[in-house]
């Protein structure tokens, strides 16, 4: 596909019904043993970028710069609509190898003032390795003023299960979705950080009114744990609060509204099983969440999210997007208060690895596909 030229696609999409279950989430069999057509849209795909080495993240600038993560451990700056040759200078050292490396950034909410990005990205040695969440200020194709803001403790030797999406809220009180880094028994361990949602100031500080603040059997940057491996983390805007979706085992990826101190139950319960087939627990258990959503059998590997708010799209106000990995495709959901109502397959094809999404400042729709190499691509409403 050329860099630069809108390509017409014309794509169907399906719509799966939903139904609701105990605990008030909902499922959707994605096999096809269920749904309906509901009619077809149009859209142009712009590839904007391309040759790029696994992107994970994408983010965007005052003045429409964009920033994108390469997980192999370089930034990249699109400038003008072009990929500019030469990486932004200035990170620090990332460890790469298996999921990890650098993945997530997210500028913070007052960017157009403070020039102040964050990003989230693997450290150590081969022997011993954790997520960190860094801070810096950018200016002219650089970053300065390193300032780490997290690191998640202990260290482990595995490359599984980074997480880790970076998510502000209204009062900028910074989320860090983790994963459990393939030890699922640590989601449940608040003395670990691992497999949990943190929250922080801006500057790292931890928040006076955390949930597990005074307790002397949990970290205090603890927000919610039980998580498995949450990729995706986004701010509801129309609510204020803030969402979370993770990659089940076999079956059983999950959307979550976070709140304060709550557990959202891996490994005691899922709807997903062992890749052999084998059970891990109960679906319900007494003070663990049930999901909002989920997928059965089969997992999408979700990956990135965000609430559309444009005009480009005025039928998708208010909805949830999210990359489906494994699912090679953009997936909608309809959202409804804190409900999920039903899904869309957007865009499906063997080529549509889709790892982040993200509303441009001109409500378009852009997404960046996980191959290697990898693309930054538009999605504008056809004329």
């Amino acid at each position: 596909m050329e860099v630069g030229k809108p390509v017409l696609v014309v794509f169907a999409v399906l719509f799966l019904a939903v139904g609701c279950l105990g605990g008030g989430g909902a499922a959707v069999d994605n096999d096809g043993n269920t749904g309906s057509t509901d009619g077809a849209h149009s859209v142009t795909m712009t590839v904007v970028a391309d040759g790029l080495e696994n992107p994970w993240a994408l983010a965007f600038l005052t003045g429409g710069d964009i920033l994108v993560t390469e997980r192999p451990g370089r930034l990249r700056l699109i400038q003008d609509g072009n990929l500019v040759e030469e990486p932004v200078t200035g990170l620090p050292e990332v460890w790469v190898g298996g999921q990890g490396g650098l993945l997530d950034i997210e500028p913070h909410p007052d960017f157009a003032n403070n020039r102040l990005i964050y990003f989230s990205y693997s450290a150590g040695t081969a022997s011993e390795q954790t997520t960190r969440v860094a801070r810096a200020r950018y200016e002219n194709g650089g970053l300065s003023e390193l300032l780490m803001v997290f690191e998640a403790e202990p260290y482990r030797d595995s490359s599984k299960h980074f997480g880790s999406r970076l998510a502000f809220d209204s009062h900028n009180f910074l989320y860090i979705s983790l994963g459990e880094r393939g030890e699922r028994d640590q989601a449940q361990d608040r003395l670990d950080h691992v497999g949990s949602i943190i929250r922080i100031h801006d500057d790292g500080r931890v928040p006076t009114d955390n949930p597990f603040l005074s307790a002397p059997d949990a970290r205090s940057e603890l927000f919610s744990i039980g998580h498995r491996n949450p990729q995706g983390l986004a701010r509801n805007p129309f609510s204020g609060d803030i969402w979370s979706h993770e990659h089940g085992p076999q079956g059983g990826d999950e959307v979550n509204l976070i709140r304060a101190g709550l557990n959202y139950g891996w490994p005691e319960i899922t709807h997903g099983t062992n890749y052999d087939g084998t059970p891990i627990g109960p679906t319900q258990q007494e003070g663990m969440e049930q999901p909002l959503y989920y997928w059965v059998p089969t997992s999408i590997a979700p990956s990135g999210m965000t609430f559309y708010t444009g005009n480009r799209f005025s039928a998708w106000q208010g909805d949830l997007f999210l990359g489906a990995l494994a699912g090679r495709a953009l997936v909608r959901l309809q959202v409804a208060g804190n409900e999920i109502t039903g899904e869309e397959r957007l865009l499906e094809s063997e080529q549509m690895r889709i790892r982040d999404v993200a509303e441009g400042p001109n409500g378009y729709l852009w997404i960046v596909t996980d191959h290697n190499p990898g693309q930054l691509i538009r999605l504008e409403p056809s004329e």
